[in-house]
């Protein structure tokens, strides 16, 4: 826990627990971890609805955290399932979900049982579908959320070392079936083994961290707008970085879950080192991407072109304006909606 600090002086976690051995071992750990510092762990089980036992399932898990001193509550999807991309939308429900409840108790650190095999089948799914190098970095462990953090902290933890801390303790756990169900992309890679080579480059991962740091000079804060991007420094980066680079920033902006489309994201790349060209036939290089409003500009005291990116019109976050990209809860720690907090 200590490379996620600080917390507060009496931490309050909550943990998504499933029911399986992975987030019934997390939530234990959790538990120890909170309670040694005087804080505490509110468990958050999701009952999809999608099997017929789920809610059974969903009671006994809350009975064994009781049974363990960890409080606990259940959370409904309601409404109709959808028949086709079942995984994708139950996960964003799921998060959905966590995410209200944690808010609505004022709770800023929301963990998960992803671990070191979840990882390696993520980078193996990923690879297969040609992601780039963000892509293949896989899950991170941190996620900066308006209103919380969502913490990993087991990804470079095996599973196996996972479910021998709960055969210790002597502590059931419930299989889920879909785990083994092959219609699914992730069973397909973990039963075939394609998970064990989608690991990264050593060599690439230095080359990576140093370009960018070069991408750094290219960007500073834009009070009241957004984000700059100089011009001449984008030109001149790697366009692999400087695709990275704007994913990252545009992602940010926008407070979208995942990054804009690999055609897309080349070609708004493109047309960042593009620009001044594009400004000699008197058109305007202004453009949207994923949420994201670009614009071309001469700043008037440098007279340097920089591309401005704020958030587009119409986007989620535009009405609430003024509020950081990282949450202010968290930051705010005599905050009303967590008086846990000191």
């Amino acid at each position: 826990m200590a490379p996620f600090a600080p917390f507060e002086a009496h931490p309050v976690l909550a943990v998504a627990v499933s029911g399986g051995r992975d987030s019934l071992a997390l939530a234990l750990l959790a538990r120890d971890w909170a309670t040694a510092r005087d804080g505490r762990v509110q468990a958050l089980i999701v009952d999809h609805g999608l099997r017929s036992d789920s809610a059974i399932e969903a009671r006994t898990t809350r009975e064994r955290l009781a049974a363990l001193g960890i409080a606990a509550e259940i959370l409904l999807w309601p409404g109709d399932k959808p028949s086709t991309r079942i995984q994708q939308a139950a996960r964003q429900a799921r998060y959905r979900l966590l995410f209200e409840s944690c808010c609505q108790r004022g709770i800023l650190h929301l963990m998960t049982a992803h671990h070191a095999d979840d990882q390696s089948e993520t980078v193996a799914m990923r690879a297969v579908r040609g992601s780039g190098p963000d892509g293949l970095a896989g899950m991170a462990a941190v996620v900066e959320q308006r209103d919380l953090r969502l913490l990993r902290p087991l990804l470079g933890v095996l599973r196996r070392r996972l479910t021998a801390t709960i055969e210790a303790r002597g502590i059931a756990w419930i299989d889920d079936p879909s785990n083994e169900d092959r219609r699914f992309e992730r069973v397909r890679i973990r039963q075939d083994g394609g998970a064990s080579g989608a690991t990264r480059d050593d060599g690439r991962a230095v080359r990576d961290r140093t370009l960018a740091e070069a991408a750094l000079g290219a960007l500073e804060l834009v009070p009241g707008d957004g984000v700059a991007l100089d011009h001449v420094a984008v030109s001149g980066l790697h366009e692999e970085i400087a695709e990275r680079l704007l994913s990252r920033v545009v992602q940010a902006l926008a407070g979208r879950d995942y990054p804009p489309r690999r055609d897309r994201l080349r070609r708004a790349a493109a047309r960042l080192s593009q620009g001044a060209e594009r400004g000699k036939s008197g058109k305007s290089q202004d453009f949207t991407l994923s949420g994201c409003q670009l614009m071309l500009r001469q700043d008037p005291g440098t007279r340097r072109l920089r591309w401005i990116v704020r958030r587009e019109n119409g986007t989620k976050h535009d009405k609430e304006p003024g509020q950081p990209l990282v949450p202010a809860a968290f930051f705010a720690c005599g905050a009303s909606a967590a008086p846990h907090l000191d």
